[in-house]
């Protein structure tokens, strides 16, 4: 069975990575106890909503 990958799906695995970057590299910057300030919970919980946004796109085109 041969499946074709949209290009759209493409795109958010993509995205879904550099979400998961940035949200990396704010722990990194915060180690060793990651003591988010406000701005930076804040900052997670965009780039969560985004990466949610991406995940629900890869649901829809490849389960």
């Amino acid at each position: 069975m041969v499946i074709f990958v949209s290009k759209r799906a493409i795109d958010a695995v993509f995205e879904g990575f550099f979400l998961l970057t940035d949200i990396r590299v704010m722990l990194r910057e915060t180690a060793p106890k990651h003591d988010l300030d406000e701005n930076q919970r804040e900052k997670v919980r965009s780039l969560l909503d985004a990466l949610e946004k991406d995940v629900a796109v890869l649901r829809e085109e490849l389960a």
